[in-house]
């Protein structure tokens, strides 16, 4: 858990500068107001046949608190979750749902400060009768998800940090961090601006 807390204070900028493309959520999903708070988190997964939500509103109460719920939802039509149940998500320590997929209740949502990413809000509720899947991998804006994965979101993205490689990425990230730090906007314009004008020679570029 250490390890996982430790993402709180990576941005997902520099996560997806050591990841790669692959594991950064498309731009669909994202945070639902303006200046939401950074989530990370372990995943905690979920699955939800279209047009339902049962599986999410029963994973509220099995994810450990600390947990990122990632939702595939099966559609874009019905509202996985509501105030209600970000309240009480909130309430049971979880640390915020991440859902390719609709919620509800946005008003509700804001002003208690639940983070929720998703591709948008739609006041119909989704049914509760199909059985989904819960702490199975699922598929969230383009990344493949497995539970524990850890879930780093804010107004830049959403990255998913494979739990195998964990304490690799944190050291990696800190790193260039701690580069960045180190270097004033003159060092890096010089650095910058040498790189940019050798990519242009070596491509025959003239001006």
């Amino acid at each position: 858990m250490d390890d996982v807390n430790g993402f709180q204070s990576i941005p997902p900028t520099t996560l997806a500068d050591v990841l790669g493309r692959e594991q950064v959520m498309d731009i669909g999903v994202r945070p639902l107001w303006p200046s939401a708070p950074r989530l990370a988190g372990p995943a905690f997964t979920v699955r939800c046949p279209p047009g339902d939500n049962l599986m999410l509103h029963a994973a509220i109460y099995r994810a450990e608190p600390g947990s990122v719920v990632v939702v595939q939802a099966g559609d874009v039509d019905y509202a996985v979750a509501g105030g209600n149940v970000c309240a009480v998500a909130q309430r049971r320590g979880i640390a915020g749902f991440v859902v390719d997929g609709v919620v509800r209740d946005l008003a509700e949502v804001r002003e208690m400060g639940f983070p929720v990413f998703a591709r948008g809000v739609i006041p119909v509720p989704g049914a509760k009768a199909a059985i989904g899947s819960l702490d199975q991998p699922v598929r969230c804006g383009g990344v493949d998800v497995r539970p524990g994965d850890v879930v780093v979101a804010d107004e830049e993205g959403i990255v998913v940090v494979p739990h195998a490689r964990q304490e690799r990425v944190l050291l990696d990230a800190r790193a260039a961090l701690a580069k960045e730090a180190g270097e004033s906007l003159d060092m890096w314009e010089a650095a910058h601006r040498a790189r940019i004008d050798r990519i242009l020679a070596d491509n025959g570029f003239e001006g």
